[in-house]
């Protein structure tokens, strides 16, 4: 195990570490990061199958633009956590701010606890699995991939999504623009439930509601105007 300080090191130093490990030769390929309080863009830009844990609760942009590795964050994250992820894994132990896993194109993201607004926003293929609830306009503009969430979502509830799959097992407070109710068939269970085992959550898969796009705002229509 190697074990990276942040009151010894700057954020800096820690992410050109793991990435001068990646293009090395080094063969321990586990990673602690100690005492990060909260600070920005740590373990960003990944690109090794490494397996980092931060020990404590990580600012903004944590474990974004994630290609192969896994990032497990022991505490919150936040803004953005997992932004734009290409693959591997980012798991938060609590919970999440703003904008988690904004425009992931693939991999998974899990947040134990819940994720504030905006979680999935422009997701274009990542899987997202939250164990609590999700705030306002999650999933907004989702185009791609898989967002469970096992406990409730906000208002405007994927607002101008395309093809994203949207599973709640609690109440949804409205939907957004274009996203409706669809029925839940023994394939959609299937993948849910196969999600739910990737993210390590206890939960019947059968329980979830799918949503996802009525598949209205694809082409520009005058009548249409007042969505756009």
């Amino acid at each position: 195990m190697n074990t990276l300080d942040l009151e010894r090191m700057a954020v800096r130093d820690v992410n050109q570490r793991l990435h001068d490990d990646a293009a090395g030769t080094n063969t321990d390929q586990q990673y602690e990061i100690l005492n990060p309080m909260g600070r920005h863009a740590i373990a960003v830009g990944l690109n090794h199958p490494f397996d980092v844990t931060v020990r404590g609760h990580a600012g903004y942009y944590c474990g974004s633009m994630n290609k192969e590795a896994t990032v497990t964050i022991e505490g919150n994250a936040g803004v953005g956590v997992a932004e734009n992820i290409m693959s591997g894994t980012v798991h938060v132990t609590g919970y999440a701010s703003q904008s988690a896993a904004a425009t992931g194109h693939g991999g998974l993201v899990v947040i134990d606890g819940d994720a504030s607004a905006r979680c999935g926003i422009s997701m274009k293929g990542v899987d997202i699995v939250v164990g609590g609830s999700v705030g306002h306009m999650s999933a907004f503009m989702a185009q791609s991939g898989n967002l469970v969430v096992c406990g409730d979502a906000g208002e405007s509830f994927g607002d101008s999504i395309y093809e994203a799959q949207l599973f709640v097992r609690g109440s949804v407070e409205s939907l957004g623009a274009d996203c409706v109710e669809k029925e839940m068939r023994p394939e959609h269970v299937e993948r849910v439930r196969g999600l739910l085992e990737r993210a390590g959550i206890d939960a019947d898969p059968a329980a979830f509601r799918r949503y996802g796009s009525a598949r209205q705002l694809y082409n520009f229509k005058i009548g249409n105007i007042g969505y756009y």
